[in-house]
Protein backbone atom coordinates (compact mmCIF):
# COMPACT_ATOMS: atom_id res chain seq x y z
CA UNK A 1 0.00 0.00 0.00
CA UNK A 2 2.05 3.47 -1.15
CA UNK A 3 0.68 7.25 -0.39
CA UNK A 4 -1.47 8.28 1.75
CA UNK A 5 -2.42 5.58 4.85
CA UNK A 6 -6.06 4.45 5.00
CA UNK A 7 -8.35 6.30 8.09
CA UNK A 8 -10.29 3.17 8.34
CA UNK A 9 -7.46 1.64 10.26
CA UNK A 10 -8.66 4.13 13.22
CA UNK A 11 -12.51 1.86 13.39
CA UNK A 12 -9.74 -1.29 13.55
CA UNK A 13 -8.09 -0.08 16.71
CA UNK A 14 -11.65 0.63 18.17
CA UNK A 15 -10.68 4.50 18.78
CA UNK A 16 -13.31 6.29 20.54
CA UNK A 17 -16.00 8.06 18.26
CA UNK A 18 -15.05 11.53 19.11
CA UNK A 19 -11.08 11.13 19.63
CA UNK A 20 -11.67 9.28 15.52
CA UNK A 21 -13.55 12.26 14.29
CA UNK A 22 -10.59 14.37 15.78
CA UNK A 23 -7.86 12.63 14.33
CA UNK A 24 -9.67 12.20 10.76
CA UNK A 25 -10.18 15.60 10.81
CA UNK A 26 -6.43 16.05 11.14
CA UNK A 27 -5.61 13.75 8.88
CA UNK A 28 -7.56 15.63 6.40
CA UNK A 29 -6.31 18.73 6.86
CA UNK A 30 -2.66 17.48 7.02
CA UNK A 31 -2.96 16.14 3.62
CA UNK A 32 -4.86 19.20 2.33
CA UNK A 33 -1.74 21.24 3.30
CA UNK A 34 0.55 18.41 1.14
CA UNK A 35 -0.43 19.55 -2.27
CA UNK A 36 0.34 23.23 -1.60
CA UNK A 37 3.66 22.45 0.25
CA UNK A 38 4.74 20.61 -2.75
CA UNK A 39 3.50 23.04 -5.51
CA UNK A 40 5.76 26.01 -4.15
CA UNK A 41 8.25 26.89 -6.05
CA UNK A 42 11.86 27.30 -5.76
CA UNK A 43 12.27 31.40 -6.28
CA UNK A 44 16.40 30.35 -7.38
CA UNK A 45 14.52 28.00 -10.08
CA UNK A 46 14.07 31.69 -12.60
CA UNK A 47 18.17 31.81 -12.66
CA UNK A 48 19.84 30.18 -15.62
CA UNK A 49 21.12 26.56 -14.86
CA UNK A 50 24.75 28.20 -14.49
CA UNK A 51 23.82 30.81 -11.84
CA UNK A 52 21.54 28.28 -9.73
CA UNK A 53 24.02 26.40 -9.36
CA UNK A 54 26.44 28.88 -8.33
CA UNK A 55 23.99 29.94 -5.68
CA UNK A 56 23.16 26.84 -4.61
CA UNK A 57 26.76 26.25 -3.67
CA UNK A 58 27.40 29.13 -2.08
CA UNK A 59 24.57 28.09 0.24
CA UNK A 60 25.83 24.94 0.57
CA UNK A 61 28.79 26.54 1.67
CA UNK A 62 27.56 28.66 4.08
CA UNK A 63 25.94 25.80 5.44
CA UNK A 64 29.35 24.33 5.90
CA UNK A 65 30.98 26.73 7.88
CA UNK A 66 27.65 27.13 9.88
CA UNK A 67 26.81 30.39 8.62
CA UNK A 68 22.72 31.67 8.54
CA UNK A 69 21.77 31.75 4.35
CA UNK A 70 18.48 33.80 5.19
CA UNK A 71 20.13 36.98 3.82
CA UNK A 72 22.03 34.80 1.01
CA UNK A 73 18.33 34.11 0.25
CA UNK A 74 17.12 37.66 0.06
CA UNK A 75 19.85 38.77 -1.88
CA UNK A 76 18.75 36.46 -4.31
CA UNK A 77 15.35 37.17 -4.64
CA UNK A 78 15.68 40.79 -4.61
CA UNK A 79 17.95 40.21 -7.82
CA UNK A 80 15.91 37.93 -9.24
CA UNK A 81 12.50 40.61 -8.38
CA UNK A 82 14.45 43.16 -10.16
CA UNK A 83 15.22 41.25 -13.08
CA UNK A 84 19.37 42.00 -12.43
CA UNK A 85 21.17 40.24 -14.81
CA UNK A 86 22.56 36.51 -13.56
CA UNK A 87 25.86 37.03 -13.04
CA UNK A 88 25.11 40.01 -11.22
CA UNK A 89 22.83 38.26 -8.52
CA UNK A 90 25.78 35.57 -7.93
CA UNK A 91 28.09 38.03 -7.14
CA UNK A 92 25.75 39.83 -4.89
CA UNK A 93 24.93 36.26 -3.09
CA UNK A 94 29.19 35.64 -2.58
CA UNK A 95 29.78 38.96 -1.64
CA UNK A 96 27.03 38.20 1.18
CA UNK A 97 28.68 35.02 2.26
CA UNK A 98 31.93 37.40 2.40
CA UNK A 99 30.45 39.70 4.76
CA UNK A 100 29.12 36.97 6.93
CA UNK A 101 32.48 35.56 6.95
CA UNK A 102 34.36 38.64 8.09
CA UNK A 103 31.45 39.71 10.77
CA UNK A 104 32.23 35.99 12.56
CA UNK A 105 35.70 36.57 12.30
CA UNK A 106 35.25 39.48 14.16
CA UNK A 107 32.61 39.15 16.81
CA UNK A 108 32.83 35.43 17.02
CA UNK A 109 29.75 33.23 18.35
CA UNK A 110 27.17 35.49 17.96
CA UNK A 111 23.63 34.40 17.23
CA UNK A 112 22.68 34.54 13.33
CA UNK A 113 20.42 37.95 13.65
CA UNK A 114 23.07 39.47 14.88
CA UNK A 115 25.97 38.65 12.40
CA UNK A 116 23.37 39.08 9.29
CA UNK A 117 22.99 42.56 10.94
CA UNK A 118 26.66 43.10 11.57
CA UNK A 119 27.10 42.06 7.49
CA UNK A 120 24.42 44.77 6.55
CA UNK A 121 26.98 47.43 8.71
CA UNK A 122 29.66 45.74 6.53
CA UNK A 123 28.04 45.84 3.06
CA UNK A 124 26.68 49.43 4.04
CA UNK A 125 30.44 50.57 4.14
CA UNK A 126 31.71 50.06 7.90
CA UNK A 127 35.29 48.59 8.33
CA UNK A 128 35.60 44.91 9.83
CA UNK A 129 37.91 46.60 12.61
CA UNK A 130 35.39 48.27 13.95
CA UNK A 131 33.10 45.39 14.68
CA UNK A 132 35.99 44.04 16.92
CA UNK A 133 34.58 46.40 20.21
CA UNK A 134 31.06 44.68 19.95
CA UNK A 135 33.03 40.72 20.58
CA UNK A 136 32.98 41.89 23.99
CA UNK A 137 29.89 42.04 25.98
CA UNK A 138 27.50 41.27 29.10
CA UNK A 139 26.70 37.94 29.70
CA UNK A 140 23.16 38.18 27.58
CA UNK A 141 23.79 41.41 25.63
CA UNK A 142 22.65 41.60 21.86
CA UNK A 143 24.10 44.21 20.18
CA UNK A 144 21.28 43.40 17.30
CA UNK A 145 20.08 46.55 17.49
CA UNK A 146 22.92 48.74 17.42
CA UNK A 147 24.22 47.10 14.49
CA UNK A 148 20.66 47.69 12.97
CA UNK A 149 20.51 51.50 13.73
CA UNK A 150 24.91 51.53 12.39
CA UNK A 151 23.23 49.91 8.92
CA UNK A 152 20.44 52.35 8.41
CA UNK A 153 22.56 55.26 9.59
CA UNK A 154 25.16 55.12 7.03
CA UNK A 155 22.31 54.24 4.46
CA UNK A 156 21.08 57.60 5.31
CA UNK A 157 24.08 59.33 4.60
CA UNK A 158 26.03 59.69 8.03
CA UNK A 159 29.32 59.93 7.46
CA UNK A 160 31.07 56.56 8.35
CA UNK A 161 33.40 57.29 11.16
CA UNK A 162 30.85 59.54 12.86
CA UNK A 163 28.74 56.62 12.65
CA UNK A 164 30.97 54.28 13.88
CA UNK A 165 32.17 56.50 16.60
CA UNK A 166 28.76 57.09 17.76
CA UNK A 167 27.34 53.82 18.09
CA UNK A 168 30.38 52.57 19.43
CA UNK A 169 30.37 54.73 22.72
CA UNK A 170 27.18 53.84 23.41
CA UNK A 171 27.63 50.47 23.30
CA UNK A 172 30.89 51.29 25.55
CA UNK A 173 28.73 52.95 27.55
CA UNK A 174 26.40 50.91 28.26
CA UNK A 175 23.23 51.78 25.92
CA UNK A 176 19.98 49.38 25.89
CA UNK A 177 18.12 48.56 22.52
CA UNK A 178 15.43 51.67 23.84
CA UNK A 179 18.68 53.93 23.90
CA UNK A 180 19.25 52.96 20.07
CA UNK A 181 15.98 53.61 19.31
CA UNK A 182 14.92 56.78 20.47
CA UNK A 183 18.41 58.00 18.49
CA UNK A 184 17.82 56.13 15.04
CA UNK A 185 13.46 57.58 15.56
CA UNK A 186 15.09 61.32 16.37
CA UNK A 187 18.01 61.01 13.60
CA UNK A 188 15.70 59.87 10.94
CA UNK A 189 12.80 62.64 11.99
CA UNK A 190 15.95 65.40 11.69
CA UNK A 191 17.49 64.07 7.99
CA UNK A 192 13.66 63.67 6.77
CA UNK A 193 13.45 67.53 8.01
CA UNK A 194 16.36 68.29 5.99
CA UNK A 195 18.91 68.15 8.66
CA UNK A 196 22.61 66.87 7.25
CA UNK A 197 22.94 63.52 8.51
CA UNK A 198 26.01 64.07 10.01
CA UNK A 199 24.74 66.94 11.93
CA UNK A 200 21.74 65.27 13.01
CA UNK A 201 23.79 62.16 14.87
CA UNK A 202 25.90 64.53 16.23
CA UNK A 203 23.10 66.95 17.90
CA UNK A 204 21.13 63.82 18.64
CA UNK A 205 23.70 61.74 20.51
CA UNK A 206 24.07 64.66 23.00
CA UNK A 207 20.34 64.01 24.05
CA UNK A 208 20.98 60.20 24.59
CA UNK A 209 20.35 58.84 27.90
CA UNK A 210 22.16 56.23 28.91
CA UNK A 211 21.85 54.05 32.20
CA UNK A 212 23.58 51.33 33.17
CA UNK A 213 24.79 50.09 37.17
CA UNK A 214 28.30 51.86 36.82
CA UNK A 215 26.67 55.33 35.64
CA UNK A 216 22.95 55.45 36.54
CA UNK A 217 22.40 59.61 37.34
CA UNK A 218 25.50 60.47 35.34
CA UNK A 219 25.10 61.89 31.97
CA UNK A 220 26.20 60.04 28.94
CA UNK A 221 29.94 61.21 27.97
CA UNK A 222 29.74 63.68 24.79
CA UNK A 223 31.54 61.75 21.89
Amino acid sequence: MSGVPRLTLFRRHRVPRSLGALLTGSALLFLRALPVAAQEPNPLLKLDPQSYHAVEVIIDSAVAANLPTRSLMSKAQEGISKHADNRRIVEAVRKQLGYLRTARLALGGVDSQELEAAASVLEAGAAADQLKTFKIREKGRNDLQAFTVWADFLARGVPKEEASSAITKLWQNGADDAAFQSLWLNVQADILQGTNPGTALQNRIRDTQVRTPTTAGKPPEGL
